[in-house]
This record gives structure tokens, C-alpha cells and sequence, in this order.
């Protein structure tokens, strides 16, 4: 892989001017909106829907068939980002994975806190499941926020007495809302995207005065028994990455098979760099592998079609 890449991905992370005053959601959500949105891969067809009550994009690769099903939940610190922000993401992943995708807009903090995005993942989750999908046929995926809510998303459903997926899939996932990661302060120089400060803001946009520890908020402090078969990957250049790394941990004391993937010198959700940073296009790899593989596993005589590459 490149070091020449990964370098020149720091310099222009790091060139990113800083406002010195606190900017509203609304500014965030341009900002955020502008600095990350990239198009959908070609061959593509996206349609707007609904799922759990919520507006919906639908991802659809060329050449995609069966059964399978991709449930993302984007990330944006439970404050900005949006299925649009992701299109380019989720379909890359879904494009290699050879999955239909459902990406969810989510209810957003500060007009909606916590647990809004929780019962949302939880409604879209139930709605596909009473739609007829096997649950052996859907798999969760998600980043940043969205990975923390992907796990949350699954707690709520083992609370509800539902079946879980095939497998989920987080990049960098937030998954600890106290901030008591060491990470968060000792990876802050390494850091060229987030402070300590700037989490803490989500966080307090977020939950506000709420329970932090609860653990549909902080899922790394939650009892995981039940959860399925789960692939994290982290940069090692977050201040997120206790986040990841406590989280296999903790997944693997609860006996859930857990894969934890730890890049060097990488910033967070490189996911996001594909088709410019070559770590970015052999993790997108990876997780599709690793979701196709868990599908396949569900349905042992089933004849699948090879993902697309």
C-alpha cells in the first residue's frame, strides 16, 4: 500500500480551515455535506423510498440478484450527513458486495436527540424483516455514528425479541459516548479530521444531559451477547480508535465472532478515499467478502451470483 497516499491524504485533511466560532447544525450540514459527497458508482440505479417511516435510498448495482439485502446506516456524529453525503460509499460497498442497499435518513440531533436514531434503525430493521426478508438474508453496515447505531440498531432488535442479521460490518465506528477511550486524547496529534472537543460536541448535541453509559448510546458498554458475526476496521490515526478496538474486545468476551482490522497511519472512515487510496478500495473488498461470505454461510445450498468487482 502507499505511504505516498496515505501522506498526501493527511496534508489535505489537515488544509481544511478550522472555524473559530461554533458553527450551527445547519452550517455543519453543508459543510459536511460538501467536503464528503461523491456520486453513485457508475451503473447504479438509485430510487427514493421509505422504510421504517423514514426517506430512504435505495442502491441498486448492475447485475444484482437474489435475496440479499444491505441495511446502512450512515455516519455524522448523530448530527449531520445524510444518504445522499453516503450514495458514493454505500454503493461502492454494495457494488462489491453485489447487494441491493437501503440507506436510511436517520432523524438528526439536536432537533431530534437520542434515542431518535435508535428507534429509527430499529423501525427500518423491523419493517424489512416484516416484509418477508429472512433475516439469514440482511446484513447491516454503517461508519462513524452510523456504526455505533448499527450496533445499537441490533441491541434494540435482541430487546424486541427479533432475529438478527448475517453479519454488520462498522468502519470507525463511535461507540462510546462517556469518551473514555484513551485514544481520544492520546491520538489527537495523529488525528487530522477531530479533537477530543469536537466529539464532546456531538456528543452533547446528541444526548444533551442524558444517560451517556446508556448502551443503546454507548453500545461498547452494553452486554453483546446474540449479535452476529461482526468485521471492524479503524484507522490508526483517530481518536476513535478505542472506540473500535474496545468494541472487538468487548464483542468477543460476549462469544460473538468478531474480525478487527487496524490500519496504519490512517485517518478515520478512509472508506470514504476509495479509487484514490489503495487501503480504502482493499477494505471495501474485505467487508464485501466478509458480508457475501456470512450470506452464503445462511443459505449453504444456495446458488449466489459472484459479487461484482
Amino acid at each position: 500500500m502507499s505511504r505516498q497516499q496515505r501522506d498526501a491524504l493527511d496534508a489535505v485533511l489537515r488544509s481544511v480551515p478550522r472555524s473559530k466560532t461554533q458553527p450551527t447544525p445547519e452550517e455543519q450540514r453543508g459543510d459536511f455535506s460538501a467536503a464528503i459527497t461523491r456520486p453513485v458508482p457508475e451503473g447504479m440505479v438509485t430510487r427514493r423510498t421509505v422504510l421504517g417511516g423514514r426517506p430512504t435510498l435505495e442502491l441498486e448495482p448492475a447485475g444484482a440478484s437474489g435475496p440479499g439485502r444491505l441495511l446502512y446506516l450512515h455516519g455524522g456524529g448523530y448530527v449531520v450527513g445524510s444518504p445522499d453525503t453516503h450514495a458514493g460509499l454505500v454503493g461502492e460497498l454494495a457494488r462489491r458486495a453485489g447487494l441491493r442497499a437501503l440507506s436510511v435518513d436517520y432523524r438528526l440531533a439536536p432537533e431530534h436527540p437520542f434515542p431518535a436514531a435508535v428507534d429509527d434503525g430499529l423501525a427500518a430493521y423491523r419493517e424489512l424483516l416484516a416484509a418477508g426478508t429472512d433475516p439469514r438474508d440482511l446484513v447491516l453496515a454503517g461508519d462513524s455514528a452510523g456504526g455505533g447505531l448499527s450496533i445499537a440498531t441490533l441491541l434494540a432488535a435482541r430487546e424486541a425479541g427479533l432475529p438478527q442479521p448475517a453479519a454488520v460490518v462498522v468502519f470507525s465506528p463511535w461507540t462510546d459516548l462517556t469518551l473514555s477511550g484513551e485514544s481520544i486524547r492520546s491520538k489527537e496529534d495523529a488525528d487530522p479530521l477531530f479533537t477530543e472537543a469536537d466529539i464532546r460536541a456531538y456528543a452533547d448535541l446528541y444526548v444533551g444531559a442524558g444517560d451517556r453509559a446508556h448502551p443503546l448510546a454507548s453500545p461498547v458498554l452494553a452486554d453483546l451477547t446474540g449479535l452476529p458475526p461482526l468485521l471492524v476496521q479503524v484507522g490508526a490515526n483517530e481518536v476513535l480508535l478505542d472506540d473500535a478496538v474496545r468494541l472487538a474486545a468487548r464483542a468477543g468476551a460476549d462469544d460473538v465472532e468478531v474480525t478487527l482490522e487496524i490500519g496504519p497511519g490512517l485517518p478515520h472512515v478512509f472508506q470514504h478515499h476509495y479509487g484514490r487510496l489503495d487501503e480504502a478500495d482493499a477494505a471495501l473488498d474485505r467487508a464485501a467478502r466478509f458480508l457475501t461470505a456470512h450470506l452464503n454461510a445462511g443459505h449453504p445450498d444456495a446458488d449466489r451470483p459472484e459479487p461484482v468487482r
